[in-house]
């Protein structure tokens, strides 16, 4: 009778596993369907920071590795290789927009956005923007669609600078104070509701 060996998950092994499987471009972790092997002590933080053990991982090359293969599979965010699947803990998203460029102006306009990890994106219908306010405080948190489910909380002074460029247009018959890219408006607060 053949024995099944056991798996004890640790970011070395992720990361050896993930190397093996790495080629061009961003692995298909979305074809890949693993056995769950529990959780792994790491988390993302809200500003981006990745730990491990408690400890931040210093090693850009390492975090980038890792970010290559994380899926998110309903609420829970994972680290996955062809061989095993690993929960961690991401406080708000994956990652964070930390700059955007602007082309072209009003509906014609095009916000092209690069993560703390270098990945880009161009919002339009494939990577929508989207504004959550907090419920006490009003204060509001904006993100990106990065890929697959996968979202960067766009940085202040970016957000700042979005607001800069930001105009009004009717949704649904009522007026919202919003974004324009690739040729879609995206909604960040009621017009209504800007202060004075």
């Amino acid at each position: 009778m053949n024995a099944q060996k056991v798996v004890t998950p640790s970011a070395d092994g992720i990361a050896a596993s993930a190397r093996a499987a790495k080629g061009r471009g961003l692995p298909p972790v979305h074809k890949w369907n693993p056995p769950f092997c529990g959780d792994l002590d790491m988390r993302i933080a809200r500003d981006g920071t990745w730990f491990y053990l408690g400890t931040p991982i210093g090693r850009f090359e390492l975090v980038r590795l890792f970010s290559s293969i994380l899926r998110k599979d309903g609420d829970k965010y994972f680290l996955v290789t062809p061989v095993e699947k690993v929960g961690i803990t991401v406080d708000d998203a994956p990652f964070v927009a930390t700059d955007f460029e602007v082309k072209g102006e009003g509906e014609a306009q095009v916000l092209t956005f690069t993560t703390h990890m270098g990945d880009v994106a161009e919002a339009g219908p494939d990577h929508p923007i989207r504004v959550e306010r907090d419920a006490e405080t009003g204060e509001p948190s904006p993100y990106i669609l990065i890929r697959a489910n996968l979202e960067a909380l766009i940085d202040r002074k970016s957000f700042y600078r979005l607001v800069d460029i930001g105009a009004h247009h009717d949704v649904d018959g009522q007026s919202w104070f919003g974004l324009w890219s690739g040729g879609q408006f995206f909604p960040m607060i009621p017009s209504a509701d800007l202060p004075d």
